[in-house]
């Protein structure tokens, strides 16, 4: 949905692990027996070493970190914590390549052990980001199809990775210079300043970027870690719930609302609204509808869900291909999912507005009243029930309705009971 490159995604991984460092709740290993494969791994010999490489990896001195991580995963070639920062330390190093069959090399070493810390065990959200945003082919897209704008971003990579803050600015000024519209150019000035310490001017580059591009979640949430270093929590969840608004199916959006609900003792979850029927396709294009065991008692709901199902048989049908003539297959859209929950809407209704009825209501039912009360039917499932159909509308309904995702985050997902009865 964003364009982004791979080097980007890497970079922005390892800016995802040092902001939540900055938050003092750097992400947890979350695998079984961390403790005693770290243990293993820091002999006394070792630990002054492998305390410094660490150090330089998050300080982002890659070209410091890289020999003293080479050797501590050839001692200790189980060690997945060195292993993780190793793989990320050479993916991050990889813009300093000039040789761009050599900087493919690096990157796909860079993947092989992350991809071996996994099967060591590492489970943790950098490395799952890594693996995912990391170009399996090793192929980098350019920054900019301007050979000129792209030169200065891969120079001030290069000096952003050995910690040279500023050629790196000066690069990166110069490409803004070029073209005044190129997101790497505001987003990267913005993240050194970052790393200075300098945040009024961090958080205007961010907004540059955002404003060049309001649909790429990246300078939220940069500009939301700016925030929070800052003690600015109100208005950094609010950059933060901009980020999943931007872009909800990266994984990276969501880092910073997650440290943020985390810090903040909340947390995040969607209604539990499930529906007892399903439909299917069968052979020479049946349609099959399947109900719950219990979809004859009404006690627990399940009688008010077989509109949903019949509404969506229809869709099936021909209703699809009327709704979009221009769309050659069947696809579940964001219109077929919201018509056959405002079905449900439609026949628990009236029960809903009798007292002695309304308590013995499911739950979920009573959330999905309150969801179509306030508008936010379209939110709700574009942000907790997209599957890859629903997904491809999320764009178009961003375009007109950013308020209504923004409220549904905030009012529905951040918060400790979802029920809303």
């Amino acid at each position: 949905m964003s364009g982004q490159t791979g080097i980007e995604r890497s970079r922005r991984c390892c800016r995802a692990l040092n902001a939540i460092a900055a938050w003092a709740l750097l992400l947890p290993l979350t695998f079984p027996g961390a403790a005693r494969l770290l243990a293993q791994a820091s002999s006394e010999d070792d630990t002054q070493t492998r305390n410094r490489a660490l150090l330089l990896w998050q300080q982002n001195d890659y070209a410091g970190a890289l020999p003293l991580l080479e050797k501590l995963a050839a001692s200790h070639p189980t060690d997945v914590v060195v292993l993780e920062r190793l793989g990320g330390a050479l993916a991050g190093s990889a813009q300093q390549v000039a040789d761009s069959e050599t900087r493919k090399k690096v990157l796909l070493r860079a993947r092989s052990i992350l991809l071996r810390a996994k099967e060591l065990g590492d489970n943790s959200n950098y490395l799952n980001i890594m693996l995912e945003k990391l170009p399996e082919s090793g192929e980098v897209p350019a920054f900019s199809t301007r050979k000129e704008v792209d030169d200065a971003l891969r120079e001030g990579e290069a000096a952003f990775g050995k910690s040279d803050f500023a050629g790196a600015i000066a690069a990166y000024q110069r490409a803004y210079q070029l073209d005044p519209n190129d997101y790497h150019a505001a987003l990267f000035t913005g993240d050194v300043y970052f790393k200075m310490n300098q945040m009024d001017r961090a958080r205007q580059w961010f907004a540059k970027a955002v404003a060049i591009d309001p649909d790429r979640e990246t300078a939220y949430r940069y500009w939301g870690d700016a925030l929070v270093k800052d003690g600015k929590m109100p208005e950094a969840k609010d950059k933060f719930i901009d980020a999943v608004v931007a872009e909800p199916y990266q994984r990276t959006s969501w880092i910073g609302l997650t440290q943020w609900a985390k810090a903040n003792q909340t947390t995040i979850s969607h209604p539990k609204i499930e529906s007892p029927a399903s439909v299917s396709e069968g052979e020479g294009g049946q349609i099959n509808i399947t109900l719950g065991l219990s979809s004859a008692d009404k006690k627990n709901g399940s009688t008010y869900w077989l509109g949903y199902a019949m509404s969506r048989a229809l869709w099936r049908g021909d209703k699809f291909k009327k709704e979009f003539p221009s769309e050659t297959t069947y696809r579940h859209s964001l219109r077929e999912e919201v018509e056959a929950l405002e079905i449900v809407v439609d026949t628990v209704s009236p029960d809903a507005k009798k007292p002695r009825k309304r308590k013995h209501l499911d739950p979920a039912l009573l959330a999905l009243l309150k969801l179509h009360d306030q508008g936010l039917l379209e939110a709700y499932v574009l942000l907790s029930r997209p599957d890859e159909g629903i997904a491809r509308d999320y764009a178009a309904y961003r375009a007109a309705h950013r308020d209504q995702l923004r409220k549904y985050v905030s009012d529905w997902l951040i918060s400790t009971d979802n029920s809303r009865n």
